[in-house]
């Protein structure tokens, strides 16, 4: 009797094994925009926050972010998430970018690095945006009008 597998055994292994593969991969890659969205929603209140709080302390809202919000003691922000001085560097597979800022307001939005299309692939499928008084809201579309 000759030890081993057989042709038969191997290949069901082999089937089971590559099912196996189809169902996690995706659960996996799932997860990690699921945690992408979830920073990208923090990231935000975090910016939202530091406005805020500058707001509260000075009357009006920053107008420039690195002089108001990053370079003073104590910072507001501990470093610049916007998109135009990072345009290459997404944080935790989002850009930021403020679209409106003025003394009476703020408007900022986070858009996944592979929105709409050319980026890494699984980084995120909601852009958010949040304005004045740290409203976010969600668009599940990604639009090109952010970075």
């Amino acid at each position: 009797m000759k030890k081993g597998f057989t042709l038969i055994e191997v290949m069901i292994v082999v089937a089971i094994i590559a099912l196996l593969a189809a169902v996690t991969i995706p659960e996996i890659l799932r997860g990690r925009m699921r945690q992408n969205e979830s920073a990208a929603e923090a990231t935000l209140r975090t910016i939202a926050t530091a406005f805020e709080n500058y707001a509260a302390n000075k009357g009006q809202y920053p107008g420039d972010i690195d002089a108001q919000l990053i370079n003073v003691t104590p910072k507001y922000l501990d470093k610049n998430y916007f998109s135009e001085y990072n345009v290459n560097k997404p944080y935790q597979g989002y850009f930021y970018a403020i679209v409106n800022v003025s003394s009476a307001g703020y408007n900022v939005v986070a858009r996944p690095q592979d929105c709409p299309s050319g980026g890494a692939p699984g980084t995120g499928s909601k852009s958010y945006t949040i304005t004045t008084g740290g409203v976010l809201s969600t668009d599940t579309i990604c639009t090109d009008t952010a970075p």
